[in-house]
């Protein structure tokens, strides 16, 4: 078969619920560039099929910054790091409720509250869930939280905040995962993940694309988030910062980063695919492209890094004749 019936057969595969083998990922990864627009025609079967042409905008605050015990290292808050980033306790709920209403302001429809740290305190978490409540009370807003590693009782009390969703990344594969973090482990996240799940809220997992990573790994990787059954799946492409572990880590090359975005969609074909942080400096001017397999964005500034104007992710959107889905998890 030429290739475009072979990216169509890995659509049609996925449409009828199969799981792609480990040699079908690895052909996706390493399809040739002038493959690249009938893989994302394929990819976007499946992602109009589950989401028509609807884009789902996010919208992150540092809620707690530059005062984390982990080594993770591709983050600029850890204690690795000596990237200059602003360093703060968790936010009042008065600039919490101010960041749900600039979510709003940027049609956003889920508002993501995102603090460093290993796990949150039992006050960290009271006042989360404080200001989760009036925001529920008070604005038409999906909440997810991402406070790191949490306890039975703190996931339970969470979810009866009415946080809908949690967010707690794999990043990486099980394998590689050492070189990347040592104060934690991967089990520690996957059972995060799994106690999330046990409270009713639902489960965001994902991963940072470029941290020496093989591509068998990011096919291990897709498939590692769909045995989680993570609702939601962001993709991150990583964003070397100056002063972190991983500062002079290259960057994912544009059509590479769309061939691992039509990976993530053959794999988990039902599942929100989020074009995450690093997508304007790894994507560039094919940022556009990534909708035809991605179904989510995030809008406006990442934790320590800047992202582009929010009219712009506006007008990408209404460019392809897509549109913005609000208020939808």
């Amino acid at each position: 078969m030429n290739n475009a019936t072979k990216w169509q057969s890995l659509a049609d595969k996925a449409l009828n619920g199969e799981r792609l083998t480990i040699d079908e990922g690895l052909a996706v990864l390493e399809a040739d560039h002038d493959d690249v627009l009938s893989l994302m025609h394929a990819a976007f079967q499946v992602r109009k099929f589950f989401f028509g042409k609807k884009v789902k905008l996010n919208m992150i605050i540092n809620a707690k910054s530059g005062l984390c015990p982990e080594d993770c290292g591709y983050c600029s808050q850890s204690i690795v790091s000596t990237a200059p980033v602003k360093k703060y306790s968790l936010l009042d709920k008065e600039t919490l409720l101010a960041g749900a209403r600039e979510a709003m302001a940027r049609k956003a429809g889920t508002y993501c509250i995102v603090a460093a740290g290993k796990g949150p305190t039992d006050k960290e978490l009271d006042q989360v869930a404080e200001a989760v409540k009036e925001i529920r009370d008070t604005m038409p807003l999906k909440i997810c939280a991402c406070l790191g590693i949490l306890k039975n009782d703190q996931a339970e009390r969470l979810a009866e905040a009415g946080v809908h969703r949690y967010n707690h990344n794999l990043n990486t594969s099980k394998a590689n995962y050492p070189s990347i973090t040592t104060t934690h482990t991967y089990d520690q996240r996957v059972e995060t993940i799994e106690k999330v799940k046990s409270r009713g809220m639902s489960p965001c997992s994902g991963v940072i694309i470029g941290m020496g990573e093989t591509n068998v790994e990011i096919v291990e990787m897709a498939h590692a988030l769909r045995e989680l059954d993570a609702d939601s799946i962001p993709i991150n492409f990583l964003n070397a910062i100056p002063g972190t572990p991983l500062e002079h880590a290259g960057r994912t090359p544009p059509m590479q980063a769309l061939k691992v975005l039509a990976l993530f969609r053959f794999v988990c074909p039902s599942k929100e695919i989020r074009v995450a942080g690093g997508r304007e400096v790894n994507l560039r001017s094919l940022q556009p492209l990534s909708l035809y397999a991605a179904n989510s964005l995030f809008v406006g500034d990442y934790l320590t890094t800047e992202g582009q104007d929010v009219s712009s992710d506006h007008s990408i959107i209404e460019d392809l004749g897509f549109e913005i889905e609000l208020n939808a998890l």
